[in-house]
């Protein structure tokens, strides 16, 4: 596999060696010993989210508080526009966010360590999102940031207006939200 460092140093693109021919393709999605030793990613997974999302879904930015995720994150079939920002107080890429574009056909996945919000755009026809996460779902510590925040300025690739979750359309601005401790 290679990884490849995104603008914020500690989320990172990983691209797996992809064996193919006429039959079509294996790759490994995940190998714990492969992620520690050339990625230096040296996490616990506990819990598998898949998802399938219409062109146009716009999902995020979503968060956990006291028991933030990290996050792996692939595009089985279709494509998203994949972004995070950095929620680390501690950071120098405080408030900063990068965005990688994921699909079925780059087989992409991103490194998303705990501390930071995620969201995605479908930019496909359909698009179906996999990804394993550090910590389990805990909907209490659950919080969204709106996903057009001028603070953020996020250049989303959309064509029309983005079809949003009510909990999405409920999303607080950045310099509002609520950060872990």
């Amino acid at each position: 596999m290679r990884v490849i460092t995104s603008d914020i140093p500690d989320v990172l693109i990983v691209e797996p060696e992809v064996f193919g021919d006429e039959r079509g393709f294996f790759y490994e999605s995940y190998n714990e010993r492969a992620f520690i030793e050339q990625a230096g990613i040296d996490a616990h997974f506990v819990q598998d989210n898949h998802s399938r999302s219409a062109r146009n879904v716009l999902r995020g930015f979503h968060y956990q508080i006291r028991r933030p995720q990290g996050k792996l994150i692939r595009a089985a079939a279709g494509e998203i526009y994949d972004v995070v920002v950095d929620l680390r107080k501690s950071s120098q890429t405080f408030g900063r966010w990068t965005a990688n574009v994921l699909s079925d056909r780059n087989r992409h996945m991103l490194w998303v360590p705990a501390g930071f919000a995620h969201g995605f755009l479908v930019t496909s026809d359909y698009a179906e999102t996999l990804y394993k996460a550090t910590d389990y779902w805990a909907p209490q510590h659950e919080r969204c940031i709106a996903w057009n925040d001028p603070t953020l300025n996020v250049a989303w690739p959309l064509q029309g207006e983005p079809v949003l979750s009510a909990k999405d359309r409920q999303g607080v601005a950045f310099n509002r939200a609520e950060l872990s401790p």
